[in-house]
Parts: C-alpha cells; sequence; structure tokens
C-alpha cells in the first residue's frame, strides 16, 4: 500500500509521469521504497531545500504506522 501511495504522489507532481517507479527492497534498518523518476523531474520531487521529500517521508510514516513497518524513502537520479 506505500509503495502505491508514494508512486501516486510522485506522478501527481511531476511532468512525466510515465517515468515514474518505485521499488520496494530491504535495508540494513528495514524496508526502503526507491523512486525514480526523470531527470528533470528531479527538482519537483525534492523540492526548494528539500521540503517536498521531508513531505513524502512524513506521509510515508504516518501511513506505514498501521502496518507496524518503519519504511524509509530514497529518491533516486
Amino acid at each position: 500500500m506505500e509503495k502505491d501511495l508514494i508512486e501516486y504522489i510522485a506522478k501527481s507532481l511531476v511532468d512525466d509521469s510515465a517515468a515514474v517507479s518505485v521499488e520496494e527492497t530491504e535495508g540494513e534498518r528495514g524496508p526502503v521504497l526507491q523512486l525514480r523518476v526523470a531527470e528533470n523531474d528531479i527538482g519537483k520531487v525534492i523540492g526548494k531545500y528539500g521540503r517536498i521529500a521531508k513531505a513524502l517521508r512524513t506521509v510515508l510514516s504516518a501511513s506505514s504506522g498501521k502496518s507496524g513497518k518503519r519504511y524509509s524513502l530514497e529518491i533516486l537520479d
């Protein structure tokens, strides 16, 4: 569910929604969602001073509270 949520929000933010992909991997501290967007849309996902990236992580944290897993979000180039 968290993967779908992050993908939906990212597609709403960027111009090239076909280039958005989210993969779930296992990291050292738990599950990690890796978000990839088109190169010219990376600024739209990160935002000024990282505000949008922080908001995405906050929404992810709130959403994952019900499942008991603690997800982290990585925005990849």
